[in-house]
């Protein structure tokens, strides 16, 4: 059974930094893009970061230059390194193995003052 584990959220103000990570239990980890979605109050959930086995990674417009994501396989783990914070990053962060289309169970990000 596929397990997506995501950990880091909480409370940071505007200009902080927050790394959130993401596990990966019961499938090949190597082997899978993974992507890094995020959904704000009252918005739709959006796509923020991608990176494939062959580390080629893409970010959406709004967190370019801001945000950064990497893996590391042997932990079976991605990650999103989130810097610059500003308060229309705030919302759930989820990551998503999407060939499987499986979620995690999201993680509350906050940047307010």
């Amino acid at each position: 059974q596929v397990q997506l584990v995501e950990s880091g959220g909480g409370l940071v103000q505007p200009g902080g930094s927050l790394t959130l990570s993401c596990v990966v239990y019961g499938t090949s980890f190597t082997a899978s893009t993974m992507n890094w979605w995020r959904q704000a109050p009252g918005k739709q959930r959006e796509l923020v970061a991608s990176i494939t086995p062959e580390f080629r990674i893409e970010y959406a417009d709004s967190v370019k230059g801001r945000f950064g994501i990497s893996r590391d396989n042997a932990k079976s783990t991605v990650f999103l390194h989130m810097s610059s914070l500003l308060p229309e990053d705030t919302g759930v962060y989820y990551c998503k193995l999407p060939i499987l289309n499986a979620w995690g169970q999201g993680t509350q990000v906050t940047v307010s003052s």
